[in-house]
């Protein structure tokens, strides 16, 4: 098999990319005028909202259903230094184009001390959940209906989502809100968690009195997060099966709402691809999950404010998708609820917290998360392994993009030995190829005989054509593994490489932009795929011995060049839009790809001098 097949064969694991190829959108520095502009909130008469916060979350609860109406997670900061979560262009761009909906919380609230706040802060939160939106003037552009908040009690029977619910007690760490649904007396109260301080969790006691039609507790829409240029949403619930737990993904629903009836799920997650919910029940409840999808038009992602006029984020394109647990009737559950970033760390540190060898209990959040594609089922166990390597480097590095470059390094270390015979069986193909030109023109009448004169020169010549391709083929679990680990890992997520250039190894790099998005390439210039593209392109020339007069060139070797330079263009289409981070990898492969073949062409003539 030739460099043709194995370049056909690196598209074919790679193209798959290109469904999940769509824009993002340029970066604009913030305005000072139009931040200074920014007009106060609309003032909702219908519901009143309160504030919970740490270090960690700041949680607006409705008195509508006595739930959270927004979840904003601060940004790193001197204010909040233990956070996780980074400013990225998006936010920055919310800001400066409609600063209206950059307020946190976006409606006038009360704190535990009575105080009415007419306005949120500017800036430096991200919205976890999907928010009402804000045209210009501060009015309202679109609501939020309260059976899309988090924590809500839904009934199929009657309507509850909307019950105005009376706050009964407000501290500086807990809340509590009571009710009656359908002649049921319901309390919720919320609480930060004090012993066992889990980052980014809360703790809420439902308390239900009464007999009535089953409710429903919601987890709320959580807003978009572009992972690798898509919206990669994913669903999760744990269930205990024989002696074990087991961890399985719910299929996104594609009519509005999917009962199951019976499991009974231990936790269910909701994740948009770098962040999002679990909600545990900590007691027993009733069998079966409920999963709601919501159109993008009912319930709109704060994306489609970036660029407006241009339509860079059209609504249809992001639907919601709501996770929701059965309870009982006359019950009092306690449950813990994880709304923040989807970090392996962070979800092994809450884990071990909360894990009771005693009675054999780990909630095991990190099973929360999981590697998404057509090839996951074999890249995911080689992509926590490379995980394992990136996060050592940067515990020596304290740099993701330093840590790229020596995973990238140590992956093609790892592999040298199989590129090396790889390499060698493609050099001697390439030095027998005069005799195979020569068989197939004297016996092109023939070409059954021609097939046999050439494998019989390849076994007098010790040449196996497959042996150049199986090295490729046992390589592929790890290069699939790393590209789903480079295109989806949290913490890449707005890492800074080289400022002002490439400023989120998750995101694609922005060299410049422009306003008018153009097709295909959008509204901003990429210079990293390009980069790649060229690097591939000297791999080929560089490394092939094709004659450099066209004219000598046979229609074998003139497809070879032209399939070179066809996978070159083909590839950085294909990378255009891809995380910074990714295209970082691919470049560097390929640079140190063509010094080993390089190396082994000159060690490989020296054995021949020498001989």
């Amino acid at each position: 098999m030739d460099k043709r097949f194995l370049l056909f064969l690196a598209c074919i694991v790679l193209a798959f990319a290109l469904i999940q190829h769509y824009f993002t959108p340029a970066k604009i520095a913030p305005s000072t005028s139009l931040i200074a502009a920014a007009p106060p909130p609309v003032v909702v008469l219908d519901e009143t909202f309160y504030v919970l916060e740490n270090e960690y979350q700041q949680l607006v609860f409705s008195t509508r259903g006595g739930s959270l109406a927004e979840i904003n997670l601060p940004f790193e900061s001197k204010e909040h230094p233990k956070s996780l979560l980074k400013e990225i262009d998006i936010d920055r761009k919310i800001l400066a184009e409609s600063p209206a909906n950059a307020h946190f919380p976006l409606q006038p609230y009360y704190t535990a001390d009575g105080t009415l706040h007419p306005s949120g802060q500017l800036g430096g939160y991200y919205p976890l959940l999907r928010r009402p939106l804000l045209k210009a003037d501060g009015s309202l552009k679109s609501r939020v209906s309260p059976e899309f908040y988090a924590l809500n009690l839904i009934s199929d029977q009657v309507e509850t989502a909307r019950v105005n619910y009376r706050m009964t007690r407000h501290t500086s760490t807990s809340i509590e809100f009571q009710g009656s649904v359908n002649g049921q007396k319901v309390t919720k109260t919320f609480s930060l968690p004090q012993e066992k301080q889990g980052p980014y969790c809360l703790e809420l006691s439902i308390q239900i009195e009464g007999e009535g039609a089953p409710l429903w507790l919601s987890s709320g829409v959580p807003d978009v997060e572009l992972v690798g240029g898509s919206y990669t949403p994913l669903l999760r619930y744990q269930i205990i099966q024989g002696n074990g737990a087991d961890v399985e993904t719910i299929d996104l629903p594609k009519k509005e709402t999917v009962q199951v009836n019976h499991l009974m799920p231990n936790w269910i997650s909701n994740n948009n691809g770098f962040l999002g919910l679990i909600i545990d029940p900590l007691a027993p409840i009733a069998d079966g999950y409920r999963v709601s999808r919501v159109d993008g038009e009912t319930l709109p992602t704060r994306l489609t404010l970036i660029d407006a006029a241009h339509h860079l984020y059209s609504a249809d394109r992001y639907p919601g998708y709501e996770t929701y647990l059965p309870l009982n009737n006359n019950s009092q559950v306690p449950v813990r609820v994880f709304a923040g970033p989807f970090d392996n760390g962070l979800l092994k540190t809450l884990d071990l917290l909360y894990e009771d060898p005693i009675a054999h209990y780990n909630p095991d959040y990190t099973a929360a998360q999981s590697i998404q594609g057509w090839f996951s089922f074999i890249s995911q166990p080689f992509a926590k392994f490379l995980f394992f390597l990136m996060e050592l480097f940067y515990a020596l590095s304290h740099s993701w993009a330093v840590s790229i470059v020596l995973l990238t390094i140590a992956l093609r270390a790892m592999m040298y030995p199989l590129n090396s015979w790889s390499i060698k069986s493609s050099i001697k193909m390439q030095e027998i190829a005069p005799k195979v030109k020569a068989i197939q023109e004297k016996y092109k009448k023939d070409p059954k005989r021609a097939q046999m004169e050439v494998m019989q020169l390849y076994r007098e010549s010790g040449v196996n054509p497959i042996t150049g391709c199986l090295p490729v083929l046992l390589q592929m679990p790890f290069l699939i593994g790393m590209f789903y680990l480079l295109k989806s890992s949290f913490p890449l997520r707005g890492a800074i490489f080289i400022p002002g250039w490439i400023d989120d190894l998750a995101a694609p790099d922005v060299l410049f932009s422009w306003g008018q998005p153009l097709w295909f390439v959008g509204n901003e210039f990429h210079l990293l795929p390009i980069l790649m593209g060229v690097t591939m392109y000297l791999q080929q020339r560089l490394t092939s011995k094709l004659p450099k007069d066209p004219k000598l060139l046979s229609d074998t070797q003139k497809q070879q060049k032209m399939m070179g330079t066809l996978m070159s263009i083909l590839f950085t289409v294909m990378f255009y839009s891809f995380p910074s981070g990714l295209n970082i990898y691919f470049m560097l492969s390929t640079l140190l790809g063509v010094l080993q073949q390089m190396y082994m062409m000159k060690k490989m003539k020296q054995a021949v001098v020498v001989k």
